[in-house]
C-alpha cells in the first residue's frame, strides 16, 4: 500500500466570508498542489475541504498521514467523533451537527485508506503548513469564486 503525506489548511476572510483551501500531497517526492475558494464559507469548511480534496484525489487505497492545524479536523477524526455523529444520525444529539455535507463526504472519502491524523500547530514556522496556508489564502482571494452551497444550505 503506497505512503503518502497529506498536508491541509483552511482559511477564510471573515468568518463567514470569501475563503479558500489548500492540500498538499508529497508521495516518494513528488508533490501536487491542490486548491480552491468559495465566496463565502467558513474557516472549518474550509479546513475540511482541504483534508477532503487531498485524499480524494488518491485514486487507490493509502497509508496516508495528514498533517492539519485544525483541531475541529483532527480530533473529529483521531478521536472517533465522526463514527458518533454517523451513529446519532449525522447530529450531535440536541444540537445540530454543523457541515454535516462535509462530514459525510469526508466519511467517504477516508474509507479504504489508513489514515493517521496528526495536529500541527499553524503559523509556528512549520513549512508544509505555511505552504498550504499560502495556497488556501491565494485561493480565496480570487475573483470568480463559486458559491459554497453546503453554506447557503446550513445558513438558511
Amino acid at each position: 500500500m503506497k505512503e503518502v503525506m497529506l498536508y491541509t489548511d483552511g482559511s477564510s476572510r471573515g468568518n463567514p466570508g470569501p475563503g479558500g483551501y489548500g492540500a498538499l500531497l508529497v508521495y516518494k517526492g513528488k508533490e501536487r498542489e491542490i486548491s480552491g475558494g468559495y465566496k463565502k464559507t467558513t474557516n472549518n469548511r474550509m479546513e475540511l475541504m482541504a483534508v477532503i480534496s487531498g485524499i480524494e484525489a488518491l485514486s487507490e487505497p493509502c497509508r496516508i498521514r495528514v498533517y492539519s492545524d485544525s483541531k475541529y479536523v483532527i480530533e473529529a477524526m483521531d478521536k472517533g467523533w465522526i463514527h458518533g455523529w454517523r451513529a446519532k444520525g449525522w447530529s450531535r444529539g440536541k444540537n445540530p451537527l454543523k457541515n454535516v455535507d462535509l462530514w459525510k463526504r469526508l466519511y467517504k472519502a477516508v474509507t479504504g485508506h489508513e489514515i493517521a491524523w496528526n495536529w500541527v500547530k499553524g503559523h509556528a514556522g512549520h513549512s508544509e503548513n505555511e505552504r498550504c496556508d499560502t495556497l488556501a489564502v491565494n485561493a480565496g482571494m480570487a475573483d470568480d469564486l463559486p458559491v459554497d452551497e453546503g453554506w447557503v444550505a446550513q445558513s438558511s
